[in-house]
């Protein structure tokens, strides 16, 4: 007899994401399905804009990866007006983009996925000495003496005394899926703590360069952040020194806190290494990041491409121009197209016509043989495929990264697993702390790079010959832009004609990786990763959420943003 399980929502998430799985008679998940619960039309709000002001708007489809939507969009809209930024703009950007990297996946460690394998509650039975002595066996981490652990666990005993758990309520606490000894429980949730009040710090790089976090400023053309080293108000040598504190702080954080504490984690659920992979064996991508000259693809430190069915000698171009490349299918999705629901639309040709035909909420169940969410399907070639961390790691070793490739052969060899176990939950969140690593090198690759050039003699920070659009090229303009972000593949495609936006599209990381079935059936990679995973107790389906989590979704980003005026966009009744 079959079973259904629904977990709507799925908590520890940016936005609203609902999950059904149908489990056979063995309790193994037979079907799945991803649905993202609300419309927000971004692409509408766009549209008759000025493109200089587009990076504002998209800027807001999330607040968590808060600085990768507004460099895609000036990255889109540079591509379209031919400009080229100075080369102090594309480092500082770079260096944003390598900060964002670090805090977001420590964040995502800590205080989103970590959860799913730290039992908080059973921390209150661990030995503050036999915690500390686990600490200084593990890592250099200052804070491990015992009286620290026994602090943190008074706090946590005063959470559960006074049946106000807080950030820490809501979670399948006691069950038999959780493996770690107490001692590693109390260490993981002090981490927690801990990572939660130095997450403020590393933004204040954010801060420096783009004014605030959340919400970096940026400009067409370049960043909005002048540098002088003897002025109060520029990037002067007080500034520059605060952010090489905040760089050397992100590099003992992740060599000292979070590697370790993921390491030590892993080694109590080796077994993960068998589920959860889905489709990262048979198709991943990414476009590349840390460009050395911006706009041009080909400079990527980070080189992107895809890979199909494993082959990590056969790299494949990835080219978002091609219009039989990427496409949005809309078969499953709440939307419409003029030329039928079965095709593919390339992102410049792309429409948002929203039309719900879903039952009237609430509802116990959604069927899914049609339509089942606002997000649409994005195929590459025809194939869904994954992107994010474990995508760039797998890419990263196809391009012979020597770095990376020693960074994986450690980390297999430390916890004696096979190299297929990357293509799994456990193979994803272990490619999030190593790409962490990396991000923190290239963080300080960077930030050196910009002091070399600033000692050199160049403060130029922008581009403004292209400012005033009678500058700009006649006719029907095309842009795109790409960012690796942290979730992964990012693009925004734009379209512009007499100084306007005549169309914009976002296919972002959680369309790629949370989409729905496409028009030849495919399950998105979220979906077919649940297929063939066993959950122990259908009413506490703890095994979903890791394997959910372990893509770091965010629905905001997958639906984008309101028009702030209230202007009416589009209207959805449901009959």
């Amino acid at each position: 007899m079959v079973q259904k399980i629904v977990v709507d929502p799925v908590t520890r998430i940016e936005g609203h994401l609902r999950v059904q799985a149908v489990l056979g008679d063995d309790g193994v998940v037979q079907d799945a399905s991803c649905t993202s619960a609300l419309f927000r039309g971004l692409e509408l709000v766009l549209r008759g804009r000025d493109p200089r002001e587009a990076w504002q708007i998209a800027e807001r489809i999330c607040g968590v990866c808060t600085l990768v939507h507004a460099i895609t969009s000036v990255r889109a809209v540079e591509d379209a007006l031919e400009i080229e930024i100075p080369k102090n703009a594309n480092l500082i950007r770079n260096l944003m983009i390598a900060a964002e990297y670090v805090q977001d996946h420590v964040v995502h460690f800590y205080h989103l996925h970590a959860l799913d394998w730290v039992d908080i509650t059973a921390a209150l039975k661990a030995d503050p000495k036999a915690t500390a002595e686990l600490a200084q066996k593990i890592s250099k981490w200052p804070k491990s003496s015992s009286g620290y652990f026994g602090d943190v666990q008074t706090r946590l005993k005063r959470f559960v005394e006074s049946g106000q758990l807080g950030i820490f309520a809501n979670a399948y606490w006691g069950h038999s899926a959780y493996k770690l000894p107490p001692e590693a429980n109390l260490l993981a949730a002090a981490h927690y703590i801990e990572a939660l009040a130095w997450q403020r710090e590393l933004v204040k790089v954010h801060a420096v360069f783009g004014g605030k976090n959340p919400h970096p400023n940026l400009i067409v053309g370049g960043v909005p952040c002048a540098i002088n080293l003897e002025h109060p108000d520029a990037i002067n040598i007080d500034k520059l020194s605060l952010v090489k504190a905040k760089i050397d702080e992100a590099i003992e954080v992740v060599e000292q806190m979070y590697l370790p504490d993921l390491l030590a984690v892993a080694s109590f659920y080796k077994d993960w290494a068998k589920w959860g992979g889905g489709i990262s064996g048979k198709g991943v991508m990414d476009y590349g990041e840390f460009p050395v000259v911006s706009g041009d693809r080909s400079t990527h430190q980070w080189k992107g491409g895809a890979l199909l069915d494993g082959k990590l000698d056969d790299i494949h171009d990835v080219d978002v121009r091609d219009p039989e490349q990427i496409q949005e299918f809309v078969s499953h999705s709440w939307y419409e197209y003029s030329e039928g629901d079965k095709v593919g639309v390339h992102p410049w040709d792309g429409e948002t016509k929203p039309k719900y035909s879903g039952p009237k909420p609430p509802f116990e169940y959604l069927e899914t043989q049609e339509k089942y969410s606002w997000m649409k399907a994005p195929r590459w070639r025809g194939r869904a495929m994954e992107g994010g961390p474990l995508a760039r790691t797998l890419l990263a070793l196809a391009h012979k990264d020597k770095e990376v490739q020693a960074d994986v052969d450690e980390s297999l060899k430390r916890l004696d697993v096979p190299v297929q176990a990357v293509f799994s939950a456990l193979g994803r969140t272990l490619a999030r702390a190593l790409e962490t690593r990396r991000a923190a090198r290239m963080l300080k690759q960077s930030y050196e790079e910009l002091v070399a050039n600033i000692k050199a003699g160049d403060t130029q920070t922008a581009n403004m010959e292209k400012w005033e659009p009678s500058t700009w090229p006649a006719g029907d303009l095309k842009g795109a832009g790409t960012y690796a972000a942290p979730r992964g593949a990012l693009a925004h495609w734009v379209r512009i004609e007499n100084g306007k936006i005549t169309n914009y599209q976002a296919v972002v990381a959680t369309t790629w990786n949370g989409s729905p079935k496409d028009a030849a059936g495919q399950r998105g990679p979220m979906e077919e990763a649940l297929i063939g995973l066993p959950v122990q107790d259908p009413k506490q389906p703890l095994e979903i959420l890791r394997v959910i989590h372990s893509f770091d979704p965010c629905l905001a980003c997958s639906t984008h943003v309101l028009d702030l005026r209230g202007t009416e966009l589009a209207r959805v009744q449901v009959q």
